[in-house]
């Protein structure tokens, strides 16, 4: 019997095609930064692509720092996307990622909202949830840990 991976080399590769699940990708995602320019809308193919630097918050044993890995959040049975707040044309600006929530709609579709720090948002308009989220690189530490001022809610 081989020893278990460790928790470095294990990459998360999740599926959410409900409101719960999208609850799951949307707590290993938050925090997570990416550029304006790494998010591509294909409408012909009806998909939502966000190329981001997650950070591994199921591996975040320590205070301090901790560990990134690259990875590709995707959507499926895109209708439509809008964005508020972020500059198309800035494709170097980075966007942290707050969190994923979902607004019903006729059933079973709706929209997915994409949250980012400074009011910027993405509302992705969904015939189904469809999620994808999955890590393409092995880990890389980090010195700094994601924090938010609890007392600004």
């Amino acid at each position: 019997m081989s020893p278990p991976a460790s928790s470095a080399a294990r990459r998360l590769n999740l599926l959410a095609d409900d409101e719960e699940d999208l609850k799951v990708l949307s707590a290993a995602v938050q925090d997570a930064v990416c550029v304006i320019g790494d998010i591509a809308y294909e409408p012909a193919e009806r998909r939502l692509t966000v190329a981001l630097n997650r950070f591994r918050w199921e591996d975040a044993t320590s205070r301090r720092g901790g560990q990134r890995v690259r990875a590709a959040l995707q959507f499926g049975s895109v209708l439509d996307v809008k964005a508020q707040r972020l500059r198309r044309d800035a494709k170097q600006a980075v966007l942290s990622l707050l969190s994923l929530t979902f607004e019903p709609g006729a059933a079973p579709g709706g929209a997915v909202i994409l949250t980012f720090a400074g009011g910027g948002a993405l509302r992705a308009e969904v015939e189904c949830i469809d999620a994808l989220l999955a890590d393409l690189s092995d880990p890389w530490s980090t010195p700094r840990r994601p924090a938010h001022d609890l007392s600004e809610s």
